[in-house]
């Protein structure tokens, strides 16, 4: 069997000593990464579905499993991490990776629920103005909570939805989002995109699109699943009206982890935004009194529902911690590197196989890149897992791959890029 090597003319054969210099290499072995059966790790690069465990995340679960078992209804109050305040305890830790104010963020809920209690209270159609405005591509649960948030207000889901067309090359341009908001402002709504697109790993300019469309009376959401623990952000400086998040991609909190929202401060005590509304976001000082009358805390958490969940939470504190030690701003200066060098090798080695549709321009993407094969390959998923990667497919020809900094090495991305060629070649 020919044996395949990466050509010599890239300069990239020592990832090793990259390895050896990268300030947070020791970060992943507070990860647990899958084993195979011949006993060696597998390439993990799907944290842009699923994070890898942080290993406190079993501690932290185990010691409210104790806490329930021996003090009952009373953890609520004795545990170590008292139950009745448990969300609080990730609020600062998901503020400073989204460049918030503690008040304007809570955990709660999942992903698609929160943003439909978002749209609940930010889209509010008045006569001509009642269009949303997504991406091309975007994730389907979001299209599919839009349009039905479009029905319920007895609007056209087809009609009344408005989508940012990507060009041949799948990008789209703030300069044909500009576009649109100008052509169509007046009948917008609301704009609601994500913050990295799921399919391409675009990055969009969030605060230049706020901007706009704010000055076209629109208000402004954004779904940032694939942005928060990748990219560093600054929410409140940049005005957004709302976002969301899930806990389960790169923020490592497990499958259906907890999802989070942001609200801007401007609107946490504006009596004209309308919420639906549950006993957890009542007052905490009269909350157990019961009374007849809502009174609404005065941040995010005013649009809690109900309690949290505690079992669930833990494994999201575990990764929270991990994130607060390192920063998001030394993630993202590793996850350049990073990303870049896996970008390279990919060009190097495959150019006349593959083409990348995620965005050259490192503002323009977080880690992850979306490589699209230049011809079909049978079973080239299993393939690559038979070979020890575990990554992620999109039809018709899509492998979404997430060298992620906390965790992956540039060993990582050497090996990948050497099975892939191998595979390629084959």
């Amino acid at each position: 069997m020919k044996k395949t090597i990466l050509t010599k003319k890239t300069n990239f054969d020592n990832p090793g000593n990259l390895d050896s210099n990268n300030p947070l290499k020791e970060f992943s072995n507070l990860f647990y990464h899958p084993i195979r059966k011949n006993g060696t790790p597998f390439i993990y690069f799907s944290g842009n579905s699923l994070g890898l465990q942080p290993k406190n995340a079993e501690k932290y679960v185990n010691e409210e499993l104790e806490s329930w078992k021996k003090l009952g209804v009373e953890g609520h109050l004795k545990s170590i991490r008292p139950w009745l305040p448990y969300h609080e305890f990730l609020t600062s830790y998901s503020a400073e990776l989204v460049g918030a104010l503690d008040t304007e963020v809570v955990v709660m809920n999942s992903l698609t629920v929160n943003l439909h209690l978002l749209m609940a209270s930010f889209y509010r159609p008045n006569g001509k103005r009642k269009k949303i405005l997504i991406e091309d591509k975007a994730f389907p649960s979001d299209k599919y909570a839009i349009q039905s948030q479009l029905r319920f207000h007895g609007n056209d889901p087809i009609q009344d939805l408005l989508i940012i067309q990507s060009s041949k090359n799948n990008i789209i341009s703030l300069s044909s989002i500009i576009d649109i908001l100008d052509q169509h402002g007046q009948e917008i709504a609301l704009v609601l995109i994500g913050g990295v697109n799921y399919y391409t790993g675009q990055v969009f300019d969030m605060k230049s699109i706020t901007n706009k469309a704010q000055n076209c009376g629109c208000r402004v959401g954004f779904d940032l699943a694939h942005a928060t623990g990748n990219l560093p952000m600054h929410l409140h400086d940049w005005g957004v009206d709302f976002a969301a998040w899930c806990g389960y991609k790169y923020l490592n909190g497990g499958p259906g982890a907890p999802s989070t929202i942001f609200i801007h401060e401007r609107h946490l005590n504006r009596r004209d935004i309308p919420r639906f509304e549950g006993w957890w976001g009542h007052d905490k000082e009269s909350r157990f009194d019961m009374p007849n009358i809502f009174k609404p805390l005065k941040t995010a958490e005013a649009w809690q529902l109900s309690n949290p969940p505690i079992l669930s939470m833990a494994p999201l504190i575990a990764s929270l911690e991990i994130f607060h030690d390192i920063g998001i701003d030394q993630i993202r200066k590793q996850s350049i590197i990073l990303t870049k060098y896996l970008e390279n090798l990919l060009k190097s080695e495959l150019s006349n196989k593959i083409s990348i549709i995620t965005p050259d321009s490192i503002e323009n993407r977080g880690c992850q890149l979306s490589i699209q094969l230049n011809y079909s390959v049978n079973n080239v998923m299993d393939i690559l897992h038979n070979n020890g990667i575990i990554c992620d497919w999109r039809n018709p020809d899509i492998i979404r791959v997430a060298p992620v900094p906390v965790y992956n090495s540039f060993t990582d991305c050497y090996n990948f890029v050497k099975i892939l060629k191998k595979i390629l070649n084959d």
